[in-house]
């Protein structure tokens, strides 16, 4: 199993190029089975998601094929994805694929909007929460589908056709958000969805929808218009650039010090989340080609923070940030208000030095002057990269075990780092 060593202590300068974003990837790949035309992606990342994903999409019919790669060492950047869902030859999506990756259980409105059936595995995906399906279930049955739990899958079926119905999501849910507007814009007359998640993520699949023929208004307000229509039709679009991606390059420049250009990143994706690095000290200002990060001579500050939906500041940099203030020159707080079991991070950060304490959801940082490298263990996507952060800083070496997490989510992350100085290598067994 793969593992990634660090040498701390070296300053990150130079430019770290920013991929297409993983989140966004996902659900704009899963809207191909909407249509019978090829939709093609442009700037979907090389990520272990994605690759699980293609795999599943493969499964209901769906062909695809690459085209745009650069020579060399870049060969896995800018990927531009054709998918064609000609047919749909397989309305099960199986429990060893969608155990997997949780994202694949979105299929579930498509494949329903599309033929009107879709027996899809419950998810499995990272373990930092319970995050049930319930409100997928509620909010396509909305719409007039039929579903039943059974042996572990949810069977959901729409002999007629779906209708278009007035839905307000009780707690908001991206995953669920997506997924019922992708189903709404097959279904007959008119959706509205109040209270929906606002993400970027949830803007950059409308304007696909859009694109492909659908008719969807209001994506990143507190209400969603959809007028479904009887098909829509293959389209060109373009994946936005990852801000989890931009956010944790950003923490890791603010923990080694340094100037680094994030090359094609965009500040009005994380507005909140910049505003935070900056009351930490991190020099922050928007250029043409992306956002430069640089601190140079000044320490960090201690900032407190709740994670919160979209605008808030994300739970997937909450981890990043707790690794960036265990260095900081006073007490943080984090309150982690969207998943009950995203701290499992804190033992590991504990193991290099980091002085932290838990009460129930909310976790206190303790400023220390140094870390000292040490083994430590990836338990999820988001907490493998704070332990990068944190090794970086550290002083000897920090080996990071099970890093398939990492892989599921950043792209080329060793290489992006090396280019800017980092003294960091994947050790491969």
């Amino acid at each position: 199993m793969d593992q990634i060593r660090i040498s701390g202590g070296n300053e990150l300068n130079g430019v770290i190029p920013i991929s297409g974003a993983k989140n966004a990837s996902l659900p704009l790949m899963i809207a191909s089975l909407l249509t019978d035309d090829t939709l093609t992606l442009e700037n979907v990342p090389h990520l272990a998601d994605v690759e699980s994903l293609i795999r599943i999409l493969g499964n209901h019919g769906v062909d695809y094929s690459v085209t745009g790669r650069r020579q060399a060492e870049d060969s896995n950047y800018a990927r531009t994805v054709h998918f064609t869902a000609r047919n749909i030859v397989d309305i099960t999506a199986p429990y060893e694929l969608v155990s997997k990756m949780r994202a694949s259980f979105w299929v579930i409105g498509p494949l329903l909007a599309r033929v009107g059936e879709a027996r899809v595995s419950l998810p499995g995906g990272c373990a930092i929460g319970t995050r049930p399906v319930d409100l997928f279930i509620e909010s396509l049955e909305a719409l007039g589908a039929d579903i039943e739990i059974e042996n572990g899958y949810a069977h959901a079926v729409a002999r007629n056709g779906l209708k278009g119905a007035h839905y307000r999501f009780p707690k908001i849910s991206v995953g669920a958000t997506h997924v019922l507007m992708m189903a709404a814009s097959l279904a007959e007359g008119d959706t509205i969805i109040d209270n929906p998640a606002r993400e970027p993520e949830v803007v950059n699949l409308a304007d696909c929808l859009n694109a492909m023929g659908g008719k969807v208004e209001g994506a990143g307000t507190e209400q969603i218009r959809i007028t479904g229509v009887t098909s829509l039709s293959g389209a060109r679009h373009r994946v936005i650039p990852d801000r989890i991606e931009t956010g944790t390059y950003a923490m890791a420049v603010g923990m080694t010090g340094g100037d680094v250009l994030l090359k094609g990143a965009r500040s009005d994706l994380l507005d909140n989340a910049l505003d935070v690095l900056r009351g930490a000290g991190i020099e922050i200002t928007k250029v043409d080609d992306g956002i430069r990060v640089y601190r140079n001579g000044n320490g960090i500050m201690p900032v407190n923070v709740r994670t919160e939906p979209y605008p808030g500041f994300p739970t997937d940099l909450q981890a990043q940030l707790m690794g960036l203030v265990t260095m900081a020159s006073g007490t943080s707080s984090i309150t982690e208000t969207i998943f009950e079991n995203r701290f499992m991070h804190v033992q590991e950060l504990a193991r290099l030095g980091a002085d932290i304490s838990l009460s129930g959801q909310t976790a206190t940082i303790s400023g220390v002057p140094f870390l000292k490298g040490a083994q430590v263990m990836a338990t999820d996507l988001r907490a493998s990269v704070s332990l990068v952060i944190a090794g970086l800083a550290a002083e000897g070496e920090t080996t990071v075990n099970r890093v398939y997490h990492l892989d599921r989510g950043f792209e080329r992350l060793e290489a992006k780092l090396q280019a800017c100085g980092a003294d960091i290598s994947r050790i491969s067994h």
